[in-house]
């Protein structure tokens, strides 16, 4: 681990706060099947980045929405961000960490406080857990949402061979958005660029190897990473039951009357002697 003082969590106020997100967006997505990049294959009738993007750009503790994309994704992008109200989006590199450096140097200019950095392929964030880590960052200064690790964990040897269990206590399974102190992140991404790093595959890894104490918070089962055809297969097939659980009723109520001036009904106020 590379210990550097950075802008930590001690310099992040409570109040008048300003939140921005990164969403990745610039990969290729190939295991995931089709003729598109993931990000743009559509499930339940839109592409996968609109919710992602959407999400955060309809929450009212986001001021600013940077997209990054890929140079060859301009007609595909425009046509599924029609309507959202987000930056003009900016060029990936050729990782993942590359891509939210260019993300975050795009948002210097707008000076957030806070930034949460959102995988595009996890369509299904909740605005809750958008608060959640916002509040996470706000306490902290880094924080990632997780969920506990509910399979036995075995390690292998080169031939497939169990060469033990793993306890499994302290394990968690990591998903986005992951939120930081702003200046905190783009120091950290801008050290392990003048370094020579490019392999962090999340920017809590990279924050971790900067110095910065990283915390967690509740993530949700929900917020699935599509990578593979499969994987659109199984949500599109969930969010289709869970779409399809419509139930009606019929019934009545019976209240005693009294001396007044007016009568409620469904939510309107009727004036009336009782």
């Amino acid at each position: 681990m590379m210990q550097r003082h950075l802008s930590g969590p001690g310099n992040i106020a409570l109040h008048n706060i300003k939140v921005a997100a990164v969403v990745v967006a610039a990969g290729r997505g190939l295991r995931a099947g089709g003729n598109l990049p993931k990000q743009y294959r559509s499930i339940l009738g839109e592409p996968v980045i609109r919710p992602s993007l959407a999400t955060l750009a309809r929450h009212t503790a986001i001021s600013a929405v940077q997209p990054v994309i890929h140079p060859d994704d301009g007609e595909l992008y425009g046509r599924a961000i029609d309507g959202l109200d987000v930056l003009p989006p900016v060029h990936g590199g050729a990782s993942r960490q590359a891509s939210v450096c260019a993300g975050l140097e795009a948002l210097e200019p707008h000076r957030p406080d806070l930034v949460l950095v959102h995988d595009a392929a996890r369509p299904f964030a909740s605005a809750a857990l958008v608060a959640r880590a916002i509040a996470a960052a706000q306490t902290s200064g880094a924080a990632v949402p997780v969920i506990a690790v509910a399979d036995t964990v075995k390690t292998i040897d080169a031939a497939g061979c169990v060469t033990g269990t793993v306890d499994r206590t302290h394990l968690r399974l990591v998903q986005t958005p992951q939120s930081f102190g702003f200046i905190g992140l783009l120091d950290a991404h801008r050290l392990a660029k003048a370094a020579g790093r490019d392999d962090f595959t999340d920017d809590a890894a990279l924050a971790e190897w900067a110095g910065l104490t990283v915390t967690t918070f509740e993530g949700e089962a929900g917020n699935v990473k599509l990578t593979t055809n499969d994987d659109f297969t199984r949500a599109e097939a969930t969010k289709l039951a869970a779409l399809s659980d419509v139930r009606t009723g019929f019934g009545f109520d019976v209240h005693q009357f009294g001396d007044g001036d007016h009568v409620m009904l469904g939510g309107i106020r009727i004036a009336h002697p009782r």
